[in-house]
């Protein structure tokens, strides 16, 4: 048993290495010989309680010689799935499961893992080895294993859609109004050059079903959990959990707002209020924002909003500007957005509410769900309101040694002269505008006319907390790049607020 442990734990070495995967909670191994063929065998197993989540890895030896292994699982009541020989690895939840199982509870007890000997040559005999991994947190670790592409990058995104799992229609081949099916907003994010999505149907999760599925095959877009928490006294999208989270604002599941951003938070989410600017009433029911919200949780503002956009012809009128600010001059730390709000994958791409207008763009050190939400809370980004696809704004400042990019902060003594650095692409005919809390700085030449500038200027610190952002507008004044802040001297609140970040 020890030669056939090692010689398959050789076998399966590098895939282990790339998965960098915590050892198994179950190991089960077998044999198979010429005699099996075409048998069938039931592995028990025991999964205890409190399991969140159940990922099975299998491997044999064998395949040389045209081994062929189905696999499939039951629980303690009922079948779960079989994958026959096509996977070697599949997970199941509550809320999702690999194409092949169903998801469900996970109940405690004897689990069996299905083995179907589907070929095995008369002499031929093969060893297999199945791991199989509880989770027990409510932390989703999202669809993917490894990184969807590497390096230091700005990658873009659009952060709020809507499919048939909520709200979101399309004309169906004979020109139909019906539910919108989740790929047609991933082929929509493929044409529009994304690198990464959140489908955020309203109170739910079940578009992560057809996500998991989707995965495999768009291999080259990101695809992260989100879904938006839709309350009669305002929107608020969150990015990473799969979990339920209580939404019914006022009742005794969720008497207020403060439950639901406990829940968030425990299960590692990301949470931004959604499109404050607009108002409340028939037409867009609890669009506006009036509950009651500790800001110091709170990650994520979508001050650019698709629908808000075409709504206001693309001026700041509905825009959640005024509200973020309010946060900033209160000493927070909150990080701007854009999102789509789309509801019809199938708009064209020029209109605001298309997929991908407004874009929501990250520096971030890889394109995996880890790494994107971590740049969102650093407030590494900035909004391409009208998803040009390759408009780009970097701000950075320096001061005695340090260097900060949007999103980070300086410690700027009294009197210290604080250098901004400001490098813009594919932005000709538009003009930089400064903005922030009263620090004084100005420009010389605002107006851009090549693809490519950088521009400086210095701020005279004066000790306290200030944030200084830089924005990019069309020569009509309307909004086309969106900067986050540098911050100078955080406050007491602003630190409070990163540690909540």
């Amino acid at each position: 048993m020890r030669a056939l442990l090692l010689g398959l734990c050789l076998l399966l070495a590098p895939a282990m290495q790339a998965l960098a995967a915590p050892p198994p909670d179950v190991t089960l191994t077998g044999a198979l010989s010429g005699k099996d063929q075409h048998a069938y065998r039931e592995i028990p197993f025991r999964v205890p309680r409190g399991v969140k989540r159940i990922t099975v890895e299998i491997a044999h030896t064998g395949q040389d010689q045209k081994t062929v292994l189905d696999v499939g699982l039951r629980d303690p009541q009922r079948f779960r799935g079989w994958s026959g020989g096509n996977k070697t690895r599949f997970t199941l939840s509550e809320e999702e499961a690999t194409p092949s199982y169903l998801p469900g509870p996970l109940p405690a007890g004897v689990w069996r893992l299905l083995l179907g000997v589907a070929n095995i040559r008369p002499a031929t005999k093969a060893e297999w080895i199945a791991r199989i991994w509880f989770d027990r947190t409510s932390v989703f670790q999202g669809f993917y294993r490894r990184p969807v592409k590497t390096g230091l990058a700005w990658y873009r995104g659009d952060l709020h859609m809507h499919t048939a799992h909520s709200d979101g229609t399309c004309a169906s081949r004979r020109g139909v109004r019906v539910p919108c099916p989740v790929f047609k907003t991933l082929e929509a994010a493929e044409a529009r050059g994304l690198d990464f999505i959140a489908v955020t149907d309203h109170n739910t999760t079940s578009q992560d079903e057809a996500l998991r599925e989707l995965a495999p095959y768009f291999d080259d877009l990101l695809l992260i959990p989100g879904r938006e928490i839709t309350t009669y006294a305002g929107h608020a999208n969150v990015f990473g959990p799969e979990g339920f989270i209580e939404f019914q604002l006022g009742t005794s599941r969720a008497p207020d707002f403060a439950t639901i951003q406990a829940e968030a938070v425990k299960a590692g989410g990301l949470i931004s209020i959604n499109h404050p600017g607009l108002p409340s009433g028939e037409i867009c029911m609890g669009c506006g924002w009036s509950a009651k919200a500790d800001f110091a949780g709170v990650q994520a503002i979508e001050v650019e909003n698709g629908g808000a956009l075409r709504a206001s012809h693309g001026t700041d009128a509905l825009s959640g500007l005024a509200f973020w600010e309010a946060r900033l001059n209160a000493g927070l730390r909150v990080t701007a957005i854009g999102g789509s709000d789309n509801h019809d994958a199938t708009l064209p791409p020029d209109e605001p509410s298309s997929v991908g207008y407004p874009t929501t763009v990250v520096h971030a050190p890889e394109l995996s769900e880890a790494a994107i939400l971590a740049a969102i809370r650093a407030g590494h980004v900035f909004v391409d309101v009208t998803g040009s696809r390759d408009r780009l704004l970097e701000v950075t400042a320096r001061d005695r040694g340090q260097e900060a990019e949007m999103g980070d902060a300086l410690l700027a003594a009294e009197g210290s002269t604080v250098a901004v650095r400001v490098h813009v692409a594919h932005a000709q005919g538009g003009r930089l505008v400064i903005s922030g809390d009263g620090l004084a700085a100005r420009l010389e030449q605002p107006g851009l006319t090549r693809a490519e500038e950088t521009r400086e200027f210095t701020v005279v610190a004066d000790g306290r907390a200030h944030w200084l952002r830089v924005d990019v507008r069309g020569p009509d004044g309307k909004l086309w790049l969106l900067g986050n802040p540098i911050y100078l001297n955080p406050s007491p609140a602003a630190r409070a607020n990163d540690k909540a970040r």
